[in-house]
């Protein structure tokens, strides 16, 4: 049996619950349901279990632009995110549109019916639902795999190897010799969540990442939500948290060298003259170049500067039975190692897309407002910030469909599509040095070098162009509602 819906949403993350409020509140008469691969919603909220999880960005942005944040703590931990989360989809009664256990396998659309034909798998029987626009809202990073490299005699350690990835209640920490092999923001929350029970605790770092340390409670947004009402007080946090995002990104891209020394002098303050910041805290690479780390009320340093955790750059030449040996010559003991070594990156789930019966390779492909592409017609994809909070952007493009939505309505038109028109100069899909992202970018689309098919990462851009801007820059409105019918 197929079921059919105006819009098919897939994944139930922030990015899915966003898009079910958006649709719900500006195209009211659209139906649509979301499809979820797991049991239940949340994405990475849902997925990670490791000890320490937490946002890092700051709840006010990361948060939906329609329901607020309301905990005291801007940088919140996972089962406070996911607690939100199931809130707002029970109070919109989006939980009311999830189809669990869904799993998509493929897409294709058909001009002639102006049509996706979307196939899912459900406990093991197929499921097909027919849409005529299709909204990914997958995340990005693949959940059954993360990255760890292959490490010689891996095999031999008598200990056990962890990714926070597949963290499981029955990993025991307590009372043992820790080694977390990362340098990003998984392995600096880990590190100092585990200290806590560990005998000890190595954060081993093939080279350094800037990491900045903010308290964990906004003092303005609490203060604020004491003198006004809660919406207003944080629409006023979320701009101000907004507007110093921006301010900072921009100041470490024009002066690249005095945002580093800022942040190493930081660092300096934290772990006192003596300590080894050179080494262990100074990137080879301008700010911004990778997104910075976070620490919520300095708690990496805290942990460093009391003598229960350390910080080992170095690189590995072998794992022993007993632990880890460098290619330094030092050796590691180790009860446990986790590999905080990253996240393996996908574009829509790697579910295969066709149009017309040609399948769809995304590298032949432009990116069109960092969220449609060239010549795939009906289909958009949720992607966030790589410098600011992913919400912030998710918000926008629920926004931006269904303006396209409700502009189809009413031209009485079944298909719009995304086409280059005069020559533009290419650029990678993300403009990011970290490891995760370029060994992923030969299969990611192209953008340009001017709008629309520019990316400028930049909120206050978006949302000019986004929400308030012309739908039909390089946008083509084609394949007529047939006669008689009445546009859907």
């Amino acid at each position: 049996m197929t079921e059919h819906f105006d819009v098919v949403v897939v994944g139930a993350g922030i990015s899915g619950v966003g898009a079910g409020h958006h649709l719900q509140a500006n195209s009211p008469e659209r139906s649509y349901v979301i499809l979820e691969g797991r049991e239940r919603l949340g994405g990475t909220w849902d997925l990670f279990r490791y000890p320490g999880i937490r946002s890092d960005s700051d709840m006010f942005t990361l948060g939906f632009s329609f329901r607020p944040w309301t905990e005291a703590k801007a940088i919140a931990d996972g089962p406070a995110i996911l607690n939100y989360l199931d809130e707002t989809a029970r109070e919109f009664r989006i939980d009311k549109h999830i189809r669990y256990r869904h799993r998509v396998k493929s897409a294709s659309w058909s001009s002639a019916d102006a049509l996706w034909t979307v196939t899912a798998e459900q406990d093991g029987e197929e499921r097909v639902f027919t849409c005529g626009f299709l909204f990914m809202c997958t995340g990005y990073y693949n959940y059954t795999r993360g990255y760890s490299p292959e490490f010689a005699g891996a095999e031999d350690f008598q200990g056990r190897i962890v990714h926070p990835q597949f963290w499981t209640p029955d990993i025991d920490y307590k009372g043992k010799r820790v080694v977390v092999i990362g340098s990003g923001a998984t392995a600096v929350t880990l590190v100092p969540e585990i200290a806590r029970e560990a005998a000890s605790v190595t954060m081993l770092q093939r080279s350094p990442t800037y990491i900045v340390a903010r308290p964990s409670e906004d003092g303005i947004a609490n203060w604020l939500r004491r003198k006004l009402p809660s919406k207003t007080a944080y629409a006023i946090t979320r701009w101000k948290n907004v507007l110093l995002q921006q301010y900072f990104f921009r100041a470490a891209r024009k002066y690249p060298e005095k945002a580093k020394e800022k942040i190493i002098e930081m660092v300096r303050g934290e772990l006192g003259p003596d300590y080894d910041v050179g080494t262990h805290f100074t990137p080879s690479y301008n700010p911004w170049d990778q997104r910075l780390c976070l620490v919520p009320d300095a708690d990496l340093f805290a942990v460093i500067r009391e003598g229960k955790a350390d910080v080992v750059t170095d690189t590995i030449a072998h794992f022993t039975p007993t632990g880890i040996k460098l290619n330094s010559g030092r050796e590691l003991e180790a009860d446990l190692v986790v590999t905080a070594t990253g996240l393996e990156i996908q574009l829509v789930s790697d579910i295969p897309f066709s149009v017309d019966g040609r399948p769809v390779e995304w590298k032949q492909h432009f990116s069109y407002k960092g969220m449609m592409f060239s010549d795939v017609p009906n289909m958009a994809m949720s992607f966030g910030y790589t410098n600011a909070s992913w919400t912030l952007k998710a918000d926008l493009t629920a926004n931006y469909v269904t303006r396209l939505l409700n502009a189809m309505r009413k031209r009485g038109m079944r298909q719009v599509t995304p086409r280059v028109g005069a020559p533009i100069e290419e650029a990678p899909f993300l403009d990011f040095t970290s490891g995760y992202v370029q060994r992923a970018m030969e299969k990611f689309p192209r953008r340009g070098t001017r709008a629309p098919w520019r990316v400028d990462q930049s909120y206050t851009r978006d949302l000019m162009a986004l929400k308030y801007g012309g739908l039909d820059q390089e946008m083509e409105f084609s394949n007529p509602v047939p006669a008689g019918r009445k546009a859907a």
